[in-house]
Formats: structure tokens, C-alpha cells, sequence
């Protein structure tokens, strides 16, 4: 069987994606699929490289029975572009730096989360500035968006 290889990034790697590859590796483990997909997520900066995620993702995520809290921050590597099938952007602007990296034959792998997840081009946006309350809203857009994904993983690999 082939593994779904599905990165979440964002700039920092230390608030959305981490709460994207939380939130999906769940919703993938409820489903009983956790053997299809190798799930990561990485920044397109690299200010954080092996810091924890953010306490309030943490926090908001405890609160939703997900353990992120062993996950580290990393920067995307030249390797990610080869390794992963679909690489999924909180937001224009990761996307955008996603694209100016990305090899030639890898930006067909490029999406845009809520695009791709949600058939919208709205931005996840980021809640580093924000409280609690953004972090919650945070969440709740990418469960929506990842109960969304899932189904159409294979699908949109699949080229259906």
C-alpha cells in the first residue's frame, strides 16, 4: 500500500502547522487509517528549529484531547519537495516562499490548505499576535479543514 505524505507549513512552524499535523494525524488515527500517511509539518523560517510548539497550540489542542507537545519546529528542507505528496500552506504568503524554493517538478505539490481542504483561498490566518480566542478560532478552521482532507487525499493524488 502506498503512504499519503502530507506536510502542513507555516512560517514559524510553532502555531498552525503543528495544530494541522495534530488535528489530521487524529482525525486519521480515529479513522482507523493511520498506516496510509506519514503526516509532518515544517516553517519556511527558521527562527524556531526545535522549540516546542507555542504553549496556547499546545494548550488549545490539550483542550481537544490532541497531544502536540512532543512535536519540535524545523525549517522545510530541499528533501521535503522529493519526500512529500502533497505540501499544504497556512497561507499566501508560505505559499508563495513555498513556490520560490520549490523545484520545478514539485509545484504541483503546492497548495494552499483552505484551497485545497475547503475549495477557498482564505488564509489560515496566524494567531502568534493574538489570544486564546484566535487560537480556538485557529482550530477550529483547520479541524474543518482536515475532516475535509481526508477524504480526498487518495482523490487528489489520484489525479480524480
Amino acid at each position: 500500500m502506498d503512504r499519503h505524505r502530507v506536510l502542513f507549513v507555516c512560517a514559524g512552524n510553532i502555531c498552525r502547522s503543528p495544530l494541522a499535523e495534530g488535528i489530521f494525524r487524529h482525525l486519521v488515527a480515529q479513522a482507523g487509517r493511520s498506516a496510509e500517511f506519514e503526516i509532518n509539518s515544517a516553517g519556511t523560517g527558521g527562527w524556531h528549529q526545535g522549540e516546542r510548539p507555542d504553549r496556547r497550540s499546545i494548550a488549545v489542542a490539550a483542550g481537544h484531547g490532541i497531544d502536540i507537545s512532543g512535536q519540535r519546529a524545523r525549517r522545510i528542507e530541499p528533501a521535503d519537495f522529493g519526500r512529500f505528496d502533497l505540501i499544504l500552506a497556512m497561507d499566501q504568503d508560505n505559499l508563495k516562499n513555498l513556490r520560490k524554493a520549490a523545484p520545478a517538478d514539485a509545484l504541483g505539490r503546492l497548495h494552499l490548505f483552505n484551497a485545497l481542504a475547503r475549495g477557498d483561498n482564505r488564509d489560515v490566518p496566524d494567531p502568534y499576535y493574538g489570544d486564546r480566542e484566535d487560537f480556538e478560532a485557529v482550530y477550529t478552521m483547520l479541524l474543518a479543514g482536515c475532516m475535509a482532507l481526508l477524504p480526498k487525499v487518495g482523490k487528489v493524488l489520484r489525479g480524480s
